[in-house]
């Protein structure tokens, strides 16, 4: 079948459905609310320097002072301060197993928001174009870590009725840096100096020390205490925050054993290294599909709007660079809407609807968006602009947000923490990153060079592009909608893992069981009963 997965719909999901019975509100719960609060300015808050980034570097280019002081960049020299940014995280890349394993998720984000900080002092205080180069370069060594600790401890600490939507929400978070770098930018647009530019550089060192001051906050992963044979702490971590549902013991008893067995299963197999990605057929189908899905997120037309925008606009006549600036701001906000909007829409959405939603809109956003620019980029070259088209084309690049967001902001990293188990979580996602690094450091250097050599032509190159993501997605992506990550762990491999995982279950739920009616709990037995086949 096009695109299934390997999960046995006949295999009993224990953990899922306690969880589903669960009716109390996490706002309901004070432990898990608090738990939320600090994974917004530390987990979720770490793309807000990845937001901040694109739309400072967009913005930027418009700045009468930037260019001046770097100058006036153009063709490859635009493109690699722009793609300094994914050089750097592409080099970073090979470290990020390594120290999430060693450290945990905490300190990585730690040591990485502390690399950022560097990088955004540099920056800011640049004296000349190879020193601006070389800090985003820092800037973006220093990234790539925090996102695969932060997604992974998100999923990883959240409760399972609310980690879809907490890791959703993750990426959303690139919007609110992108609209605090427009505001910004805007704001410093009408300074008659060097710190129109200097000044939004320098505020790129505030999302980072924001995860320094609130990492600490939060739980280490439980899942990483048990790799560590820290066990109790991890049991009392999920007591804490996962136990104050209906039914609250039974589910962390369950929930505590199921982590346990799936982790042991994991690591009897793995050896901790690169090559396990590659050891099994399920491992590559995983590599591949990830592979694509960073292609997918780089490739679609995305840095088009977020680097270059200024020269789109350019190519159909709108030069002020205020009013370029307040489209900036516009689309930051729209974008925002569009990906909250879809993050709240993800458990109720299987994934693969999703994506193949996002791609099909994608194909004919882009479509139409070609057509329209050749009709205003035609028009602007003979002298005679042509107001409907220039319209038009502003709103496809609107238009885009929407279908973008669909499926590669809110589904991503959701997606790829179901996909992966945890002994290769942290490689499956540097993994993502590498390639999305990659292509995204491809299309940033190409972009202004394909711009500036055949104009609108270029945008017929990403309609192919996403007409292969169409093919891709319907023959490749699996469903993993509505299951623990646990429960997923498997579910390119044998199904006698799965069984084992849910025998294990079983049995401990069995023997509290036993505890409850020696203890002559007729309660506990009844709702023993209901859960235990």
């Amino acid at each position: 079948m096009a695109g299934g997965g390997a999960i046995d719909p006949k295999s009993d999901p224990i953990v899922t459905r306690l969880a589903n019975e669960d009716k109390k509100w996490f706002y309901q719960k004070p432990n898990l609310l608090y738990l939320y609060m600090m994974l917004f300015p530390t987990c979720m808050g770490i793309e807000l320097t990845s937001g901040f980034d694109s739309q400072m570097i967009n913005a930027l280019q418009i700045v009468p002072f930037w260019k001046e002081y770097f100058g006036q960049p153009q063709g490859a020299l635009k493109g690699i301060i722009a793609a300094a940014y994914s050089l750097g995280a592409i080099l970073s890349l090979p470290f990020i197993p390594i120290v999430n394993d060693k450290f945990g998720r905490r300190w990585s984000i730690f040591g990485g928001s502390i690399i950022m900080v560097i990088g955004a002092l540099i920056q800011g205080f640049s004296q000349h174009v190879a020193m601006y180069i070389i800090a985003r370069m820092i800037l973006g060594f220093g990234i790539p870590t925090c996102i695969v600790s932060g997604s992974s401890l998100i999923g990883e600490l959240a409760y399972p009725k609310e980690r879809p939507i907490m890791t959703s929400l993750f990426n959303v978070a690139y919007f609110v840096g992108q609209i605090i770098a427009a505001a910004i930018c805007f704001g410093t647009n009408n300074i008659k100096s060097n710190w129109a530019w200097r000044i939004p550089s320098l505020l790129q060192i505030c999302p980072s020390l924001l995860q320094l001051c609130f990492v600490f906050f939060l739980p280490e992963s439980p899942r990483w205490l048990i790799t560590k044979d820290r066990g109790e702490e991890a049991r009392a971590i999920l007591e804490k925050y996962h136990g104050e549902g209906d039914g609250g013991k039974e589910f962390v008893v369950a929930e505590f054993a199921q982590m346990q067995t799936t982790i042991q299963l994991e690591l009897e197999a793995s050896k901790k290294s690169w090559l396990d990605l590659f050891k099994t057929a399920g491992m590559r189908r995983r590599v591949l599909i990830t592979t694509m899905l960073g292609l997918f997120t780089q490739w679609s037309g995305n840095t088009l709007i977020s680097y270059y925008l200024g020269d789109l606009l350019k190519m159909i006549g709108y030069t002020d660079s205020t009013y370029v600036q307040k489209i900036n701001v516009s689309i930051a906000c729209w974008s925002l809407v569009c990906a909250f909007t879809v993050s709240m829409l993800v458990t109720s959405i299987r994934r693969r609807v999703m994506y193949l939603a996002c791609t099909i809109s994608l194909l004919c956003c882009y479509i139409a968006w070609t057509v329209s620019m050749e009709r205003a980029q035609t028009a602007a070259q003979a002298g005679t602009p042509n107001n409907a088209a220039n319209i038009a084309t502003l709103f496809f690049i609107y238009a885009y947000s929407p279908c973008y967001n669909m499926g590669y902001n809110a589904l991503t990293y959701t997606y790829m923490v179901e996909v992966w188990p945890y002994a290769e979580r942290s490689s499956g996602i540097a993994f993502f990153q590498l390639f999305g690094r990659l292509a995204g450091f491809f299309t940033t250097f190409v972009n202004p060079i394909g711009l500036d050599s055949v104009g609108w032509k270029y945008l017929i190159s990403y309609c192919c592009w996403l007409a292969y993501e169409v093919v891709f997605v319907y023959f490749f992506f699996p469903e993993t909608f509505g299951r623990t990550l646990e429960e997923l762990a498997f579910m390119f491999e044998d199904q006698e893992l799965n069984e084992q995982q849910a025998r294990a279950v079983e049995k401990v739920l069995n023997n509290q069981h036993a505890e409850t009616m020696s203890l002559g709990g007729e309660k506990g037995k009844s709702e023993i009963r209901e859960h235990v086949v």
